[in-house]
């Protein structure tokens, strides 16, 4: 898995909705609510996953924005490349999407699947190991003394 640019590797996305959401909200409080930094959400611009319209030199942010930011922090959560989120903000965000595009989809979403399956079953087993290595542990100490 490709580092966070957030700096939160591995960190669930935490999303803080704003009291009252205006039309569009500034760099800084969309930051803010969603726990990222300014930098990460320029890097999203920067690979065309954010769209943010522009008023002099302010980055204007739309509901639009928010829901794609938060996929964005989902399929990063999950695994999901950059590349990937791309890929999947083009074809799920759109109502024109191809039936080729929706199995491309699919195929990328299932993958992602199997190989967290894959990653929570090796969880587990080194799970149960560590419980046992604990009990050995124990037991070496319940004998010594």
């Amino acid at each position: 898995m490709e580092p966070d640019i957030a700096g939160r590797a591995n960190s669930a996305p935490v999303h803080k909705p704003a009291q009252k959401q205006a039309p569009h909200i500034r760099i800084g409080e969309l930051a803010r609510e969603f726990d990222v930094t300014l930098r990460a959400l320029r890097f999203y611009e920067d690979k065309g996953l954010l769209h943010p319209k522009r008023k002099g030199l302010t980055r204007l942010y739309s509901d639009r924005d928010r829901e794609r930011l938060k996929l964005i922090l989902r399929g990063r959560k999950i695994g999901f490349t950059l590349r990937d989120m791309k890929q999947i903000l083009d074809v799920y965000g759109s109502e024109r999407a191809t039936a080729q595009q929706l199995r491309v989809f699919l195929d990328v979403a299932r993958k992602q699947m199997e190989w967290l399956e894959q990653r929570h079953r090796e969880t587990e087993e080194a799970a149960r190991e560590l419980s046992a290595m604990i009990r050995d542990v124990r037991d070496r100490i319940s004998r010594a003394a």
